[in-house]
């Protein structure tokens, strides 16, 4: 048997010992790594601490502009239209004449009203001087009291003429006026039913025109006669300190979003419940100089319905809803664990919303970082506006 060489063997070994040395450490370390994976980091989120605070409730409430004064414009005699002297949607002015019918057939009607008055009158001076002078005869007995008596009667007649044959002038000359029909209000108006040369009737169904005040403008409200009761019953409880009565002020906002300029003043309150809709009607005035608000605009307007000494505001991306419609927000409880929380709102302000009931003061919401979160999953909770922990330094080699 051949003999292997000592000096060969001992560098084989020395190299097949090293090969499982590294292969047990590399194993090892793989281990050690997949372990470290297999523990997954707790997920970072954004907290707000909530806390109460008095917050001013406001109503938002839809509603139509509707205008000051409105009048429309009928005939109250009968004739053919000469003239119409206005342009149509424009600016008139009370007492202004925006349509001429022919006077003509009026004007003979009053100057024959004119001369029956002069005649009973002329009728009523004779009968006059007939009976002072049979008043002064009959007390010489020169004529017969019977005699005496005709004339006054005659004269009371003749004067009963007169009054008559005045009222007929009276009238002529109102039906005269009639054939200018004036604009019994200022604002503007709207387009003409009815041109030159058109024959109109006395008080016909049809509008010529139509006369709207828009400065100042009302918008009609309507709130729920159900939001009432609760307002009430907040109120009652001492939950909600209610302004003092008087003045109550009312901002608009428009259907583009944006809101009036002017504000306005509650004028009215409807004190009965609409049966059909359930709902009372307000109604507020605002000033409209220059004309942005025209009739059956659709608006809202924010009405203070008082302050809510307790109330906590959430941010509208903290709340979400589940599928009975409920408000939810996720909080963060002991050891740092999400907690899903049923709230009650009121209203959103803003870009929050008033919490009145399911959230305590000092409790934790998460309003960053929802979507890796759900019941019962361990975050690292940072508070919303303070500086981001710092990454923890890697250590040296």
């Amino acid at each position: 048997m051949k003999r292997i060489n000592s000096a060969v063997i001992k560098p084989a070994v020395v190299l097949a010992l090293s090969t499982l040395f590294l292969a047990a450490c590399g194993g090892g370390a793989e281990q050690g790594g997949a372990s470290a994976q297999g523990a997954p980091q707790a997920p970072a989120v954004t907290v707000l601490t909530v806390k109460t605070e008095a917050v001013p409730m406001v109503s938002e409430l839809p509603g139509r502009t509707s205008p000051y004064l409105i009048a429309e414009l009928r005939p109250q005699v009968s004739g053919i239209v000469t003239q119409r002297a206005f342009n149509e949607g424009s600016e008139v002015k009370a007492g202004q004449v925006l349509y001429r019918i022919d006077p003509a057939p009026y004007q003979a009607t009053f100057d024959s009203a004119k001369a029956a008055l002069a005649r009973a009158q002329a009728n009523a001076e004779a009968a006059r001087l007939t009976a002072e002078r049979h008043a002064g005869l009959v007390r010489i007995e020169a004529v017969s009291k019977q005699a005496n008596d005709d004339a006054q009667a005659a004269l009371q007649q003749a004067r009963a003429e007169v009054a008559a044959a005045k009222a007929a002038l009276d009238k002529a000359r109102i039906d005269l006026d009639y054939t200018q029909l004036k604009s019994p209000i200022a604002g503007r108006i709207g387009r003409s039913a009815v041109t030159q040369g058109a024959l109109v009737t006395a008080n016909q169904a049809q509008a010529l025109a139509t006369v709207q005040q828009l400065d100042p403008i009302y918008v009609d409200l309507s709130q729920s006669s159900v939001e009432m009761l609760r307002m009430r019953r907040e109120v009652e409880a001492g939950r909600l300190q209610a302004n003092a009565k008087g003045d109550v002020p009312v901002k608009l906002i428009l259907e583009d979003g944006s809101e009036y300029g002017a504000e306005g003043r509650l004028a009215l309150s409807e004190v009965t419940v609409d049966e059909g809709t359930g709902s009372v009607t307000m109604r507020a005035r605002f000033p409209n100089a220059d004309g942005v608000l025209l009739p059956g605009m659709y608006v809202r307007a924010r009405l203070p319905q008082g302050m809510r000494n307790e109330a906590i505001l959430v941010p509208h991306a903290a709340v979400s809803h589940d599928p009975l419609g409920n408000a939810v927000v996720m909080a963060v409880g002991a050891e740092n664990k999400v907690e899903a929380r049923t709230v009650q709102t009121a209203q959103s302000i803003g870009s929050n919303w008033v919490v009145t009931g399911g959230l305590a003061a000092g409790e934790r919401v998460i309003v960053e970082g929802l979507q890796k979160v759900r019941p019962g999953v361990q975050v690292q909770a940072q508070e919303a506006g303070s500086a981001p922990a710092p990454a923890p330094a890697a250590e040296a080699k």
